[in-house]
């Protein structure tokens, strides 16, 4: 199978020095930067806007993977295109004209994603598929970092696999992913792995190997 791709979530990371946060996990090998964009309405935390993206652009190459956790989203687009964002995701549950969202985004020239909560049941991406780049499937509930995985979420995985069909959609994975867990969702059909405490809780570049190294078997 394809090699599958660790995106480091910068939410677990030491917030007074990003940027060097940033390089270190491109330098242990994270293949993309996951960044989580909080609100503290649609989500119960309170994190980074639009102007951290663009401080922390120049830090890597890599690819910037921004996951919008805010309602509503579409008024805020067009900023974290600008700031830098490769990779735009934004919650199905965030406002009532998804397909308008992931127009607005691909129309900037961005990868566009969509986010599932725990309880949205993968139906709601039927009509959207052929407007999609990521599929991030919240395997906790999404706010915090350091939650316990929900293992009915690999079942979910699953079955959007199965929706997906023949399409080039990543499926990402976002809570809870260790080495114990990420081989149940790679299986699943998982090809993207967001990781927070499980990279920034040790040696990056060890931590990254371990759960990429947990799913070379499969």
């Amino acid at each position: 199978m394809a090699d599958v791709l660790i995106a480091p979530s910068i939410l677990s990371a030491d917030f007074a020095r990003l940027g060097e946060e940033v390089r270190a996990i491109d330098s242990a090998g994270a293949d993309w930067i996951h960044v989580d964009v909080m609100d503290g309405h649609f989500v119960p935390n309170l994190t980074i806007g639009p102007d951290v993206v663009k401080a922390l652009r120049p830090h890597t190459a890599k690819v910037m993977d921004v996951h919008l956790m805010i309602a509503p989203v579409d008024p805020f687009i067009p900023a974290f295109a600008a700031a830098g964002a490769d990779i735009i995701t934004v919650h199905a549950e965030a406002g009532a004209h998804l397909d308008r969202s992931l127009q607005l985004i691909r129309s900037l020239g961005k990868r566009a994603g969509v986010s599932l909560n725990p309880g949205t049941p993968e139906t709601v991406l039927e009509y959207v598929l052929d407007r999609l780049d990521l599929i991030l499937v919240m395997s906790v509930n999404p706010g915090f970092g350091g939650q316990a995985f929900i293992p009915a979420m690999v079942e979910k995985t699953k079955r959007i696999k199965a929706m997906i069909g023949d399409r080039k959609i990543t499926i990402e994975v976002d809570g809870g992913v260790n080495p114990t867990t990420a081989p149940e969702v790679v299986a699943a059909g998982a090809t993207a792995l967001v990781a927070g405490s499980a990279v920034f809780g040790g040696d990056y570049a060890e931590r990254i190997a371990a759960i990429r190294d947990s799913c070379a078997s499969l």
